[in-house]
């Protein structure tokens, strides 16, 4: 299977998992000389890994190069980095295991959801509850990683941490309630 430029990021974005939890979980623990620096890398890591699930979707249908591999690689790619990091935040004590639950949850409901939906031939598209909610999730992720030690920092990565929070959950509610028939009726 010969791969187009968007396939190729998607592939890259589930790569950089790998060095990205390297990096921050080795910087915690203190497997390397500055875990500050290597904190850093790891948020370079994760930034550029985001933009590439940016940078991917808008050259599939700018160029019509959207594929069944990248339908399906690219929100399990984007699953994968968000949830990696969030486990690595729980770990490190950054991030409350709860909230971590929540969001995986959604993730796990809303993948059955769509499998059942594909199963009766229909295709639910991500709304813009769901696009605000990575957003908001992959900001709050990025504040936890950096983690800098001012007072007015930790306020606003709280607020973004229960606004991504909510956000999770009404893009939940949000496909539950407009692709309700594809889970009582079969086919809409």
């Amino acid at each position: 299977m010969k791969m187009n430029l968007p396939n190729k990021l998607t592939v890259l974005r589930v790569f950089l998992i790998i060095p990205f939890v390297i990096l921050l979980l080795g910087g915690h623990y203190g497997l390397f000389s500055d875990g500050r620096m290597a904190d850093a890398i790891a948020l370079a890591i994760f930034i550029i890994a985001s933009l590439t699930d940016l940078l991917d979707g808008k050259i599939a249908r700018k160029y019509n190069l959207v594929t069944n591999f990248g339908k399906f690689m690219d929100p399990l790619a984007d699953k994968l980095l968000v949830c990696s990091a969030m486990i690595c935040l729980v770990d490190m004590g950054r991030l409350a295991s709860w909230i971590v639950i929540i969001i995986i949850a959604r993730e796990f409901i809303i993948s059955g959801f769509r499998l059942v939906a594909s199963d009766n031939g229909v295709v639910i598209a991500a709304s813009y509850w769901g696009k605000f909610k990575t957003v908001f999730q992959m900001v709050m992720i990025i504040l936890l990683i950096a983690n800098l030690p001012y007072a007015w920092m930790g306020v606003c990565t709280t607020v973004i941490t229960y606004v991504a929070l909510i956000l999770t959950v009404v893009s939940l509610v949000d496909y539950l309630v407009k692709n309700h028939k594809v889970m009582t009726d079969g086919p809409m």
